[in-house]
């Protein structure tokens, strides 16, 4: 599938704007000759639009450069990761591998036609000094029919498109700067379904209070379950390590906590089978997150090494074993066991099964809440300073640094209520939590190291192997842990909220 991130920003005119001359603008030059398009979009989506309420489009356009199917995944504000197929006979549905990339917003619901967009397109290329485009600015014309349901009127308007080609995020500055003195509006709506849509396509909006600890945690288990159908198609997608399977590996991690460190506010009977559903979605995260984390560890220290640069075929066998668990985990997200998960953790965050002391004051809740999960992670270290054998005491921090993580996201949690102290808090949590895992990495690359047996004959694969075990004894990760564990454990953090 060919996808690219797109980059852009929109503006809004009236019929009479005339574009001004961007060629004053320092590093452009005079802009190329006008293009013009008709552009004919069908756009996809359930019949109650879980698409477009989450930012995402799906189409089938033709006419213009890139005829085809489009799939644009919100990124960030004004950033998309846009993912493109080839356009197939008239009437086809949309492509299966479209539609299994927003399986875990549509949950296996019907992709219908819910509007037609006839958009009359002005290209006009801005080159640099040297003639590479930098962006490109396009005027529309467009027309917009609502398709389901029906009879609800046509919609027409016209906007500017400014997006980034080759040039620098100066460039979109400047260009939009100089749109904006010559009359031009930014615009809010995220896409022209938007507009089409009208307030059909707005996202539900949640209650912005904090006053409760309900209220409070519901917000930021709201916020990790947007995370986690975000990150869901670029795990989808994705053959190596580009984060998305550690996002949302670590959002799952922070929903699962919270009902932990919640647990007196929450009807355990009822979120314990939760719990246990995203442990399960966790590990098969996990598989793939702890082959990452260890090949990335290993050709790092095997880039120090003197000798044969070529990778040692135990390594690139591990390779292969990513993309099994790779294959493996995409089978996960397709399942309808995850897509009930998704279903259940929706419900946690609409309806959460609270008891009555969840709807008391937070201000005064979340600060005893913070302070039992900083007490597990005392209660671990404290175990971890007992042991008398290496193998105890590597089992106990590792114990600490779970504790760490639920306090870190505790802390974050309660951070809108009790402000910056939660933040000092969780900000002290995360960097112990950083020393004990490097000292995890590399008890687990040595463990993982001493089960591989190298091919007969393969002089370099074991020498980098022998290598690799040995760097793995050497040094101690934990020369700073004393100093961070006291920052993290200091109780006037605690007394401050």
């Amino acid at each position: 599938m060919a996808a690219h991130v797109e980059v852009e920003r929109k503006y809004e005119v009236d019929s009479g704007f005339s574009l001004p001359d961007l060629r004053e603008i320092p590093g452009l030059s005079a802009a190329a000759e006008s293009r013009t398009h008709t552009l004919i979009a069908v756009y996809y989506d359930t019949l109650d639009l879980r698409l477009a309420r989450r930012g995402i489009t799906l189409r089938r356009r033709t006419g213009g450069s890139d005829d085809g199917w489009h799939l644009k995944l919100p990124k960030a504000k004004g950033v998309r990761d846009e993912i493109q197929r080839p356009a197939g006979a008239p009437g086809d549905p949309p492509p299966p591998e479209l539609a299994d990339l927003v399986l875990a917003v549509t949950r296996g619901r019907p992709l219908v036609a819910v509007a037609e967009i006839r958009t009359d397109r002005t290209e006009h290329a801005l080159p640099g000094r040297k003639g590479k485009v930098l962006a490109e600015v396009v005027d529309d014309s467009v027309t917009g029919i609502r398709l389901e349901p029906r009879d609800n009127g046509v919609t027409t308007w016209r906007e500017l498109e400014v997006e980034l080609v080759d040039g620098a995020q100066e460039v979109l500055d400047a260009i939009g700067d100089r749109l904006i003195d010559s009359g031009a509006q930014a615009s809010d709506t995220p896409n022209k379904l938007s507009v089409v849509l009208g307030a059909d396509a707005l996202p539900g909006r949640r209650s912005a209070k904090m006053r409760t600890t309900a209220q409070a945690m519901s917000a930021y288990l709201g916020a990790q379950a947007a995370r986690i159908l975000s990150y869901d198609p670029r795990v989808r997608l994705a053959d190596h390590d580009d984060d998305s399977v550690h996002k949302m590996r670590t959002s799952v991690r922070r929903f699962r906590s919270i009902l932990r460190t919640h647990r007196k506010v929450l009807d355990r009977a009822r979120t314990k089978p939760l719990r246990t559903e995203l442990k399960w979605l966790a590990d098969a995260l996990g598989e793939v997150r702890d082959l990452e984390v260890l090949q990335a560890r290993l050709r790092a220290q095997l880039a120090d090494l003197p000798g044969p640069s070529s990778e040692p075929g135990w390594l690139l066998r591990m390779r292969h074993q990513e993309l099994q668990a790779r294959e493996r985990l995409r089978k996960v997200l397709r399942s309808q066991r995850y897509l009930a998960l998704l279903d259940r953790i929706d419900a946690m965050v609409t309806d959460p099964p609270v008891r009555e002391r969840a709807h008391k004051a937070a201000r005064k809740q979340l600060p005893k809440i913070v302070t039992k999960a900083r007490r597990e992670m005392t209660d671990a270290y404290a175990e971890a300073e007992k042991a008398t054998r290496d193998t105890d005491r590597n089992a106990a921090l590792h114990e600490t640094r779970k504790a760490a993580k639920r306090l870190r996201y505790t802390a974050e949690a309660a951070e809108p209520v009790l402000g910056k102290q939660a933040s000092k808090i969780a900000d002290r949590a995360e960097r112990l939590q950083d020393v004990l895992g490097d000292n995890q990495d590399r008890i687990v690359a040595a463990s993982r190291l001493e089960q591989i047996v190298p091919e007969p004959g393969a002089t370099s694969d074991a020498y980098a192997l022998g290598a690799l075990t040995t760097l793995q004894r050497c040094g101690d990760p934990l020369t700073d842990l004393a100093k961070t564990w006291r920052k993290a454990a200091d109780p006037k953090l605690i007394k401050k909220l």
